[in-house]
């Protein structure tokens, strides 16, 4: 068994041969490269039980020979691709289950005998050796299709994979090979395309998640947070990349403002100046994807139920219209600059640090720092919340932010806590934000309003204003109750 360590990287067909040509390579290349025809039939059974378990299992025709490749287990780390490899030679295109039998233990029971070919990759491979700051890479420029049945997806990406040397090479060679043409970070690989094919599905949104930090230390459980979060930032790009559901770019955003927190808490225990610039550019990806949401807010939450309460006003149909049309180019705008190099770049960027081996802060426990940490969260969100008046628009929103700075750190720490005291805290902080959070989304209602109102008839205009007026004492008397719950809660990290 290997370990296969590779970074993926889509890229346009035309671009592909540019940068095949071009003379940075030429530089970087040992020996001469060569050019492979690569046909993989890939195998799993009709409930795709491999793929359920996280499996691929592939025969590859390498010039005359066949090669039996199963791979399995591994991570997705800012596009670091890393997975178990069983690989070996076999005599003709069929599966050798002598050979198999050596991973008996990693397939999933009762598989083996209901295996069937499900897709194929039919791709021509540039492979050339490059050595880039002391480590050997394997660079390979794949370029064909993806197929199952009559579906078809093509291929055009660059593979980089690691012979000797560290990941960080990986990600700078990426940067430097960003530099001369346009690429994207790929989180998916081509048997999770084909697999698609297969069952003739789309990326699946996907939610937060974070790893248990129990036993780490302060600066490993931050690498692992900031992970996590671009993992599950990475993984819903695509769905906003295809245009799909909205639920996509909500997730993308939650992904970013939990990396931002995560990072406001790595730099408090450890400064540094590339891991701070980061942070500058996450906040500026969170204002721009918050515009775009605020749309789908006022559309779902705010304008649809008025116009389910007054159906005949001919003129809320022309503000639905209007406020679609603002939300299609606030998409249309940041899907763009999702596929865009300084996102792009800011992904390799976090893949560098992450490799890098930074100089250790002066110890400190982890339960500790958390512990401090959310004392700190905490008193913000006292600070704020104290005597509050639901008038006082500004100190609310700050109270909302400090609210969801606190919700978020727990969430992120929950493994270390009692998982029925930290459900129950989160549940009475949650139900305080809602309320918050509905009274932000009457204030961004009221702004946007302001941007459209010149389109709109004065009846309509005033209709909105009114009935976004009309929950303020009932918001007030929400905000009591749920203030008064929060109060009475005893810490659930202590």
């Amino acid at each position: 068994m290997s370990i296969e360590t590779e970074l993926k990287l889509h890229i346009a067909p035309e671009q592909l041969l540019r940068l095949k040509r071009h003379p940075f390579l030429r530089a970087l290349t040992q020996g001469r490269s060569r050019t492979q025809k690569l046909t993989s039939l890939y195998y799993d059974t009709p409930d795709l039980a491999l793929h359920r378990h996280a499996m691929a299992l592939r025969l590859r025709k390498v010039g005359k020979h066949w090669i039996q490749t199963l791979k399995g287990g591994g991570q997705v780390s800012a596009g670091l691709h890393q997975r178990n490899e069983w690989e070996a030679p076999v005599p003709s295109e069929q599966l050798d289950f002598d050979v198999l039998s050596d991973c008996d233990g990693k397939l999933p029971h009762g598989a083996r005998h209901r295996l069937q070919p499900v897709f194929i990759t039919d791709f021509s491979r540039n492979m050339r050796l490059v050595e880039y700051e002391g480590a050997q890479i394997e660079l390979c420029m794949d370029s064909g299709e993806i197929s199952s049945g009559h579906r078809r997806r093509p291929i055009s990406e660059i593979e980089l994979e690691l012979k000797s040397g560290e990941p960080l090479q990986l990600f700078k060679l990426a940067l430097a090979l960003l530099d001369i043409a346009p690429m994207c970070v790929e989180h998916t690989s081509k048997a999770e395309y084909g697999y698609r094919l297969f069952s003739a599905s789309k990326p699946t949104v996907s939610k937060s998640g974070f790893s248990s930090l129990q036993g780490q230390s302060v600066g490993d459980a931050m690498r692992s947070l900031i992970e996590d979060c671009l993992s599950h930032v990475q993984s819903n790009v695509p769905g906003v990349l295809l245009g799909a559901d909205s639920e996509y770019l909500h997730q993308v955003r939650v992904g970013l403002r939990h990396l931002r927190v995560v990072l406001a808490l790595a730099l408090r225990y450890q400064p540094e100046i590339e891991l701070a610039a980061l942070r500058e550019q996450v906040n500026e990806w969170c204002v721009g994807l918050g515009r775009a949401r605020e749309w789908d807010v006022f559309l779902t939450e705010i304008l649809q139920p008025i116009c389910a309460s007054f159906p005949a006003l001919e003129g809320l149909q022309k503000l639905e219209a209007v406020s679609q049309r603002a939300r299609k180019q606030q998409y249309e705008a940041i899907t763009k600059q999702l596929g865009e190099l300084d996102f792009q770049r800011m992904l390799l960027r976090f893949g560098v640090w992450m490799h890098s081996k930074q100089a250790d802060a002066a110890p400190m426990a982890l339960k500790l720092f958390v512990s401090n940490s959310l004392k700190k969260r905490l008193k913000d969100v006292v600070k704020c919340g104290k005597t509050l008046s639901m008038e006082d628009r500004e100190r609310a929103h700050r109270l909302r932010i400090a609210c969801k700075k606190l919700r978020y750190s727990i969430e992120m720490f929950e493994s270390l806590f009692d998982r029925e005291k930290s459900k129950a805290y989160l549940d009475v902080l949650a139900n305080l934000q809602d309320v918050l959070g509905r009274l932000n989304d009457q204030a961004v209602a009221n702004r946007l309003m302001s941007t459209v109102q010149h389109k709109l008839d004065h009846e309509v205009t005033a209709l909105i204003r009114k009935e976004l007026a009309r929950d303020v004492d009932e918001l007030d008397s929400a905000f009591n109750k749920a203030w008064k719950r929060f109060a009475k809660l005893k810490s659930c990290w202590e």
